[in-house]
């Protein structure tokens, strides 16, 4: 995946290109085996490689500035704030007053941004293992300096689970916006049922929330992990409630209505109702899925960085897919408590089933 090329022309259906007329470079990502998703680019702002993560940041035509780890997109310009404000505003504006929060992950500064948009918020704790990341977006991401800079926020870089098992203070909210579970990447531990059970948990304060991303909840690729995290989550909390909204850059369905000061661009009463309502096809999956995240059996993606190479006048990094071909991006489950799910049911924030 992640696979950036180079065309001429246009091509005669047997990979061919006719009419060399004009060069063009593309972003290409394998979603299964005879599908891919490419767009065009104008340019290739940035290639690098840290200590646990291969970077880049592209300039495309369709979706502004895209920035993209590990072979996958992980937000664009032009739609990031569907994503982050579904991470985001749906757990804060249910706990009736989030003062702490911890962050797990989130280095590009956008869950951040969205998290200091609340008052009530006294202390942001946010950890990414990897400083290169936070440093780069810091740099590049304009958007978000201004979170970077708040002074309730304390940015640590550590390893999330080894962070939150050092801290003896609780948080209201909890939130994992964490990289793709790739074998050998930072982040594919914290997806487990004993790091829900004895890590997150106990960090937990009496009633407070914690929502994490879980992969694409589309008709065809809720399968590949969603299913099976939230699986995992019900395994060890009582109230689960998985929600998606549509991200056109990632080109499939992802999961996450609420009110903040301020008028957010897509989330509200209406849009939660809709992102909760899932097709039935998911629905019948999550209740028959047996299948529970440990160490020893997650499910994961597989991301090779083949080659480097540079070719009029690009800096290219060609990545491959070397899974069963679908990309795992972000998808929130949100775990609330007893209370507060009777609560939402009061103020009629969301219709849930009497057996969730």
């Amino acid at each position: 995946m992640g696979d950036i090329s180079f065309s001429y022309g246009i091509s005669n259906g047997n990979g061919n290109a006719v009419g060399v007329q004009r060069k063009s470079c593309w972003y290409e990502e394998e979603i299964e085996e005879n599908l891919r998703w490419c767009f065009a680019l104008n340019s290739i702002l940035h290639t690098g490689v840290t200590q646990y993560q291969d970077i880049q940041l592209l300039d495309t035509k369709p979706f502004g500035k895209a920035l993209v780890i590990d072979g996958k997109l992980q937000s664009a310009e032009i739609d990031e704030f569907v994503y982050h404000e579904s991470l985001v505003h749906p757990p804060l504006l249910t706990h009736p007053n989030p003062k702490t929060i911890f962050i797990m992950g989130g280095g590009e500064g956008s869950t951040a941004r969205e998290i200091i948009r609340h008052k009530t918020v006294q202390k942001l704790v946010m950890c990414d293992i990897d400083q290169e990341v936070v440093e780069f977006c810091k740099s590049y991401l304009a958007v978000n300096r201004e979170a970077f800079c708040d002074p309730r926020l304390e940015l640590i870089i550590n390893d999330a689970r080894a962070e939150l098992e050092s801290r003896e203070e609780l948080y209201d909210v909890i939130i994992g916006d964490l990289a793709d579970p790739i074998e050998g990447g930072p982040c594919y531990q914290l997806y487990t049922k004993s790091f829900y059970e004895f890590t997150v948990k106990p960090r937990l304060n009496k009633g407070g929330i914690f929502v994490t991303q879980a992969g694409p909840a589309g008709i065809f690729s809720h399968t590949e992990v969603f299913s099976c995290i939230y699986n995992t989550l019900r395994q060890v909390f009582s109230y689960v409630v998985p929600y998606s909204a549509h991200i056109p850059s990632y080109a499939d369905t992802w999961g996450w209505i609420m009110r903040i000061e301020g008028e957010n661009r897509y989330i509200d009463g209406k849009t939660f109702t809709s992102a909760s309502t899932l097709s039935k096809a998911v629905r019948k999956s999550l209740d028959n899925e047996t299948h529970v995240y440990t160490e020893g059996n997650a499910r994961i993606f597989i991301a090779n960085v083949l080659s480097s190479a540079t070719q009029y006048g690009f800096s290219c990094l060609e990545i491959t897919d070397c899974s069963r071909g679908v990309t795992v991006r972000k998808l929130h489950i949100i775990i609330i408590s007893k209370y507060l799910m009777l609560l939402l049911k009061h103020e009629a924030f969301l219709t849930a089933d009497a057996n969730l």
